[in-house]
C-alpha cells in the first residue's frame, strides 16, 4: 500500500460508525485509479477484515443514498410538486363529491341546483339533511383547500423557476414540473417532449398506430395555444414548448431571469397567429 493510495480512500480517518462523515468521503472524493481498498482498510485498522469492510461500505452508501432522497425531497422543486399534485387531487375530488350532493340533493329538493356553489349552499343551509348538508361542507372545504393551495403554487413557482412562470403562468409551469418530475429532470428534456407532457395516452396511442401524433399536452391551456385558429395550433404548441424548454434550463442551471424569452415568444405568436390575416 502506497502513501498516494492511503490518501485517497474514502474511509481515511474515519470513525467506521460515523456515517456522516462517510457520506461526505464518498460524495467528495475522488480518485485517479483504483486501489485494494479492502486491504488498506484492514491494514490500516478500519475494518476488521474484508466481509467487515464490504459491510460497512454498504452501510455507508446506503445512508448517503437515503439522506440525498431526503434532501431531493425537502427541494423547493419537488415541494412545488407535491403543491401542484395536491390542489389538482382537491380540485378533482371536490367537482365528484359535488356531483354526488346535486344527485343526493335532486331526490330530496325540487330546486336542486349543481356544482360546488350549491354544495357550499347548502353547506350553510340549516334545513338540509344532516348527511347531506355534511357532504356538502366537504366540498366546501376540499374548495377552499385547493384554492390556499393555488395561492401557494402561484407563490412559489416564480421563486423555483422564474423564467418558467413567467412564459407558462405560476399553475401551468408547476404542473410541468410536477409532470418531469422535477426542475432537473424537466430542464434536461428536448422540446418536442415538453409539447407532450401530459398527454402520453395519446403519445402511446400513437406509437402504437392507434391515434395520431399529438400536438400538445397540458400546455394546451396557455393563451398562445387557446387564442391561435385550430390550423395553428401546432405551430404555436412548438414555438411554445421550444421557449419552455430553454426557460427550465436557465432556471435550473443559472436562476437567471431572462424577459428577452418573454418578448421572443410573443414575437413568434404573434407571427403564427398573423397568418389568419394574411
Amino acid at each position: 500500500m502506497t502513501d498516494s493510495s492511503a490518501d485517497t480512500s474514502w474511509f481515511r480517518g474515519i470513525n467506521p460508525g460515523d456515517l456522516d462523515a462517510a457520506r461526505d468521503a464518498i460524495e467528495s472524493g475522488s480518485t485517479e485509479a483504483p486501489s485494494d481498498w479492502p486491504i488498506q482498510a484492514v491494514e490500516s485498522d478500519f475494518a476488521d477484515d474484508e466481509d467487515d469492510y464490504y459491510d460497512l461500505l454498504h452501510d455507508a452508501t446506503v445512508y448517503a443514498a437515503r439522506e440525498e432522497t431526503r434532501e431531493r425531497e425537502r427541494a423547493d422543486d419537488q415541494q412545488l410538486k407535491h403543491s401542484i399534485r395536491a390542489m389538482d387531487d382537491c380540485e378533482r375530488v371536490a367537482n365528484e363529491l359535488a356531483e354526488r350532493v346535486a344527485a343526493w340533493a335532486g331526490s330530496r329538493r325540487p330546486d336542486a341546483g349543481a356544482g360546488i356553489e350549491y354544495a357550499r349552499e347548502l353547506a350553510a343551509d340549516d334545513d338540509a339533511d344532516p348527511a347531506l348538508a355534511a357532504l356538502a361542507r366537504r366540498v366546501r372545504d376540499l374548495d377552499e383547500e385547493a384554492a390556499a393551495l393555488r395561492t401557494r403554487v402561484e407563490r412559489a413557482a416564480p421563486e423555483v423557476a422564474p423564467n418558467l412562470a413567467s412564459l407558462a403562468g405560476p399553475v401551468l409551469a408547476a404542473r410541468l414540473i410536477a409532470l418531469a418530475g422535477g426542475l432537473d429532470e424537466l430542464a434536461r428534456k428536448p422540446a418536442g417532449t415538453v409539447q407532450v407532457l401530459g398527454a402520453e395516452e395519446a403519445l402511446f396511442a400513437h406509437l402504437r398506430g392507434r391515434a395520431p401524433s399529438p400536438k400538445h399536452g397540458v400546455i394546451f391551456t396557455h393563451e398562445a395555444i387557446q387564442s391561435s385558429a385550430p390550423e395553428d395550433r401546432g405551430s404555436a404548441a412548438r414555438a411554445l414548448s421550444g421557449k419552455l424548454a430553454i426557460a427550465a434550463r436557465v432556471d435550473h442551471y443559472s436562476g437567471e431571469r431572462k424577459p428577452e424569452l418573454d418578448a421572443e415568444l410573443a414575437d413568434r405568436i404573434e407571427r403564427i397567429q398573423g397568418r389568419e390575416t394574411e
